[in-house]
């Protein structure tokens, strides 16, 4: 299908300039049909299905059309529920974000009244409202509908389905005549039907079907998680299964940027696509992706069109897709070429909602799972060498490897050949292992993650990524620096932290990047509201020091100092 650009759709700039501080890129198909033709004052009859972006298809160009500067109210959209008139309200208000002096009010049934009649009284342009509230509204005279020149029926057949066919006509009949009338519907039954052919004038009908799509050997989960742990939840996933190649999809390029920012500081090897990126940057990620030096890469939905590469293992939905059909087209960037793929999706409050409509349309299952604990990272890892030590058994000749073990533990060491092995194991875990490999320590929740950055362990996390050798097997950080018990580490305080919306990431990135030291040698990283405590190598910490004068982080100054003038 062909892209149109939201700058090409002749926006008032104001309604431009927030679209691209929401991240999005290109209009949906639903967007791209619809907005024209309601710009023009056409009534429309759009067939689309949720989750194809029909708020913005019907919010845009009704914001085009308020005057501000006018109190009367001049749009009514209707809405079949309560969360769905919350949330079409929240939407409109975001693209409102610089038309200033508007006003969007959702008003729903549940709610005290009274707190509704005293927004409509401070001057309200646009109601949003399931059709009993707003009748009741319209019987109290707390709702004047002279002035309304915008009326939508959001996912009118769900409002039939639940028996507001009255109620939607009784409202209709009540506007003024001289109105634009658009409706959305994902099915267009007799009903429904009959209210176009009698409220609107020669609609224009736009119509976005699904194409029915499946995606065969993808083994799909989710994971309900808090927003504050995406990046945590992710990271306990890409250690567990592993994937070569991997790619992470944010809805905005806003969060591309976030995200490759703060898996690149726990060591990850990610970088990010999207549009703002020239050619000659996008070719120089692809390559790198294509070569496997960039293990992950963080893409939009409209940037990572046309990627095909076939030995991508690992599918993250960081963000849920606006459309269902993004979706398909993300899961389906792995299990190619006969091979079998995975797909994680993080799904976080409401989202649940919107994945079980992905799962009716895409005909598939989408598995929840519970988020894995450390423990269970470490099982999995131990588990995939052992599957990599049994292939090598089964298929290449040992015996020079036997002869060797033999001599050393019969005629040199007191150790038997079990405890070879298992030393080697421990090897290739790595040491970043060694202080979970025991089961009877209780595992991390999620809900124990913010103890977990607090707790002078690293807040980080222990998703930071080791050396790699010739066949991409991972092994653990080697010089591990950590402030536990050691005494080679020096505390610095820097005056910024979690009130200047700062995160960990920020202050690693700034003191591994303006330094020149490796990443992982960052010890703990300690936030509090107003300042933050960071622990690195003695043997560095004066050059740490020297090479954060005059720095900015996030556009802030900061200052660093030794905390207390002391070495911790």
């Amino acid at each position: 299908m062909e892209t149109v650009r939201f700058d090409q759709l002749e926006l008032d700039e104001r309604i431009l300039r927030a679209v691209t501080d929401m991240g999005f890129e290109a209009a949906s198909p639903i967007q791209a049909q619809a907005i024209p033709v309601q710009m023009e004052g056409r009534d429309v009859v759009g067939q689309a299905q949720t989750g194809t972006g029909k708020t913005a298809a019907f919010g845009i160009p009704l914001l085009q059309k308020i005057d501000p500067k006018s109190k009367k109210l001049q749009a009514i959209a209707l809405c079949p529920t309560r969360e769905l008139a919350i949330q079409v309200a929240e939407e409109i208000r975001r693209l409102a974000k610089y038309m200033h002096g508007i006003k969007v009010l959702p008003i729903y049934g549940g709610q005290d009244i009274v707190r509704q009649i005293r927004g409509l009284k401070d001057g309200t342009q646009i109601v949003i409202g399931t059709p009993g509230r707003v009748m009741d509204h319209m019987r109290r005279k707390t709702i004047r509908c002279d002035h309304v020149h915008t009326v939508i029926m959001d996912e009118a057949d769900e409002m039939l389905n639940m028996g507001f066919l009255e109620d939607m006509e009784t409202i209709l009949s009540q506007l003024p005549e001289e109105r634009q009338t658009v409706m959305f519907s994902a099915t267009m039954p007799m009903e429904i039907q009959n209210i176009a052919k009698r409220f609107q004038r020669e609609p224009v009908t736009v119509k976005v079907v699904k194409k029915e799509l499946t995606v065969p050997k993808v083994t799909q989960y989710y994971y309900e998680v808090k927003p504050k742990t995406k990046v945590e939840v992710m990271c306990r996933l890409l250690d567990m299964y592993a994937p070569k190649l991997s790619i992470a999809f944010c809805n905005t390029k806003r969060q591309v940027d976030d995200l490759v920012q703060d898996l690149q500081g726990r060591g990850y090897f990610a970088e990010g696509l999207h549009g703002d990126l020239k050619q000659m940057q996008r070719d120089r990620v692809m390559n790198s992706f294509r070569s496997g030096a960039t293990e992950i890469l963080v893409a939009t939905d409209v940037a990572a069109r046309g990627i095909d590469v076939d030995n991508v293992e690992a599918v993250f939905n960081y963000d849920i897709p606006q459309d269902d059909e993004y979706y398909v087209h993300r899961i389906g960037r792995t299990g190619r070429a006969g091979k079998d793929g995975i797909a994680f999706s993080l799904v976080v409050g409401r989202e649940v909602y919107k994945l079980r409509d992905i799962q009716r349309y895409c005909k598939t299952k989408i598995i929840p799972q519970a988020i894995p604990s450390l423990d269970d990272i470490t099982t999995i890892k131990a588990e995939k060498i052992m599957e990599q030590v049994m292939d090598l058994i089964n298929d290449t000749d040992l015996t020079k490897m036997v002869n060797i073990i033999e001599k050393k533990v019969l005629e040199e060491e007191e150790c038997t050949s079990l405890d070879v092995a298992a030393a080697l194991l421990k090897l290739a875990m790595g040491e970043e292992n060694e202080d979970i490999i025991d089961c009877s320590r209780p595992a991390r929740s999620l809900d124990d993650l913010d103890r977990y950055g607090r707790d002078g362990r690293n807040s980080r996390g222990r998703g930071s990524r080791g050396s790699r050798d010739g066949r991409g097997s991972r092994f653990g950080r080697e010089g591990r620096y950590d402030r536990d018990g050691e005494d080679d580490m020096v505390r610095l305080f820097i005056n910024i932290g979690k009130s200047q919306n700062i995160r960990p990431g920020d202050i690693l990135g700034a003191v591994a990047g303006e330094s020149g030291i490796s990443g992982k040698m960052v010890g703990s990283i300690d936030m509090y509201d107003n300042y933050t405590f960071v622990d690195v190598p003695r043997e560095y910490s004066d050059a740490v020091l020297r090479a954060m004068k005059d720095v900015k982080i996030k556009g802030k100054n900061v200052h660093m100092e030794k905390a207390n003038g002391k070495g911790r």
